[in-house]
């Protein structure tokens, strides 16, 4: 089963290109931790990578490669890039943690701004721009409430956008993701995710998602042709995918892609 998703948030990228065929499974079932250049890289493999790139996220430095690729390339690789790779780790181990929700915090959702209470409820409410939610772990009544509040919007994005692009009858269901590691996904069958964060995003980078998606269910891919079937959808994607990259990080979501 394959799956694809948005490109990782708020990291920048280099990337060479390979000419070495991958084939069969990957080599590794998770990421090697090597140390190059003084760093601690994760190296995480893929049959269906055709090029090695180096992410930034997180303060954590990940290099994607094709599953044939020899360890010396990856290494010289990282090397030549240690002096990028040391800048954008220090950008991002600067940066301040978002404030923890509590009473009273300005929480956006769905384009709107609500205003979090703590209030003696069994379980998050809204009513009107206030959401209530128990005493305790704030935080977590605030994702069991968006994540059931969140899903039949999220359904008739995807719904819409598979009926424009001419794939409605590929799209089995829609449901709300929770990894830490991508903004969205669709499978093989059918099956679309969208993060429940993304709530929290302007509503035109969630449109943008729900596109991206529902446009797998074309091209379970990134190939010339698969992002034709976005532009022709949505021209600006662009500017979308570029918050993403720019304020991603924000919001909570880290990890591979």
């Amino acid at each position: 089963m394959t799956r694809r998703s948005l490109p990782p948030v708020r990291w920048a990228s280099c990337a060479v290109g390979t000419t070495r065929p991958a084939s069969g499974r990957s080599q590794a079932p998770g990421p090697a931790c090597w140390r190059v250049a003084g760093l601690d890289v994760q190296v995480r493999r893929s049959a269906r990578r055709r090029t090695l790139a180096l992410q930034v996220r997180g303060g954590v430095v990940t290099a994607y490669a094709p599953a044939g690729l020899p360890d010396a390339t990856i290494r010289a690789f990282v090397e030549a890039k240690q002096t990028w790779l040391r800048q954008h780790l220090g950008e991002q181990r600067s940066r301040p943690a978002p404030p923890a929700l509590g009473d009273g915090s300005p929480l956006a959702f769905l384009g709107e701004t609500l205003i979090l209470r703590v209030a003696p409820v069994t379980q998050g409410r809204r009513e009107g721009d206030v959401l209530l939610v128990p005493a305790g772990d704030v935080g977590a009544h605030v994702e069991t409430w968006t994540r059931r509040a969140v899903l039949p919007t999220y359904a008739a994005l995807v719904e819409d956008y598979a009926a424009r692009l001419g794939a409605r009858e590929r799209l089995r269901g829609v449901k709300v993701g929770t990894a830490r590691s991508r903004w969205g996904s669709c499978t093989a069958a059918g099956d679309v995710r969208l993060h429940w964060l993304l709530s929290r995003a302007p509503l035109e980078v969630l449109h943008y998602v729900a596109l991206h998606e529902a446009a797998h269910l074309l091209e379970l891919n990134h190939s010339p042709r698969y992002w034709a079937h976005v532009a022709r959808v949505m021209p600006e994607y662009r500017r979308w995918h570029q918050w993403l990259r720019d304020h991603g990080e924000e919001l909570g979501v880290r990890g591979d892609g």
